[in-house]
C-alpha cells in the first residue's frame, strides 16, 4: 500500500496505536501530521518517521480545545497543501461510578476528547477531504459494544458507542462527496494495557478474556487502519473492523 504524495493527520499520535500508525504511514511514503499533548512522545515518533524519509509535522495540541482543533487542521494544510486521511485516535480513559460526586466532571473530561473532539475534527477536515476524495478512520473500542473490563469505564464505553453511530452517519453524508468513513474497534492492546495495568501477570490475565488468548500489538491495529485508508478499501465505508482477538464473541 503506497501513500506517496498523500497527507495523513493523526490525533493521539504520541504513543500506542497513534504512534504505530504514524510510523506505518511514514513507511508507505505519506507525509504525516502527528498531534498529541506529550512533547517527548511526539519527538520520539517523529524521529522514527523521519528514518523513512517522511515529511512530518508535529503539532502539540489538545483536540478537546476548539481553537486548537481548528489550528491543527490549518497548520496541516499550511504545511502540506492538502489532506487525504484523518485518523481520529485521541482518547482518554477515566473510571467513575454513578455514586461519585465527580461523575459529571469525568463525563465532560472523557466525552470532550473521545466524542466531541472527533465530531469537531471531522467537521473541520471534511472540506479538505472532499477536495482530495480522502477518507476518515475513527478509532473506537470493543468497549463501545460490551463492558468487558468494568462498568466503572461507563463514560469511555458511552463515548465509543456514540462515536460508532456518529461515524456511520458521517459515512452516509460524506459518501455523496466521495469521502469514506470507517471505524476500527480494538480489543486489548498491549501498549494501552501497560498504561492501565501494572504488571505483566495482569496483562496475561486479560489475554485469557479473549477467544485467542492473546492481546494485540499496536502495529496490528495500524495495519488495519492503513488498509481502510488505502485504495484497496475504496468500496468500504461505514464499516466497523474489530481487532479484538475474539472478545466480542465471548461476551
Amino acid at each position: 500500500m503506497s501513500f506517496k504524495n498523500k497527507v495523513v493527520l493523526i490525533t493521539g499520535g504520541s504513543a500506542g496505536i497513534g504512534a504505530a500508525t504514524a510510523e506505518q504511514f511514514a513507511k508507505e511514503g505519506a507525509s504525516v501530521a502527528i498531534v498529541g499533548r506529550n512533547e517527548a512522545g511526539l519527538k520520539a515518533v517523529t524521529e522514527r518517521c523521519d528514518q523513512y524519509g517522511s515529511k512530518t509535522l508535529v503539532i502539540k495540541a489538545d483536540v478537546a480545545d476548539d481553537a486548537q482543533a481548528k489550528t491543527i487542521v490549518e497548520k496541516t494544510i499550511e504545511a502540506f497543501g492538502r489532506l487525504d486521511v484523518l485518523v481520529n485516535n485521541a482518547a482518554v480513559y477515566k473510571s467513575t461510578s454513578l455514586l461519585s460526586p465527580d461523575i459529571m466532571k469525568i463525563y465532560d473530561e472523557v466525552t470532550s476528547v473521545d466524542l466531541r473532539a472527533v465530531v469537531h475534527m471531522t467537521s473541520l477536515a471534511a472540506p479538505h477531504l472532499i477536495k482530495t476524495k480522502g477518507n476518515i478512520v475513527n478509532i473506537s473500542s470493543v468497549l463501545g459494544k460490551t463492558y468487558v473490563q468494568s462498568p466503572q469505564l461507563m463514560m469511555y464505553c458511552l463515548s465509543k458507542a456514540a462515536l460508532e453511530h456518529f461515524s456511520r452517519g458521517a459515512a452516509l453524508e460524506l459518501a455523496a462527496s466521495g469521502v469514506r468513513v470507517n471505524i476500527v474497534s480494538p480489543g486489548p492492546v498491549r501498549t494501552a494495557l501497560v498504561k492501565i495495568l501494572e504488571t505483566e501477570n495482569i496483562i496475561e490475565d486479560v489475554s485469557l478474556t479473549t477467544a485467542l488468548h492473546r492481546v494485540s500489538e499496536p502495529e496490528e491495529v495500524a495495519d488495519v487502519i492503513l488498509f481502510l485508508a488505502s485504495d484497496k478499501a475504496k468500496g468500504v465505508t461505514g464499516s466497523d473492523y474489530g481487532i479484538d482477538n475474539g472478545v466480542t464473541i465471548k461476551f
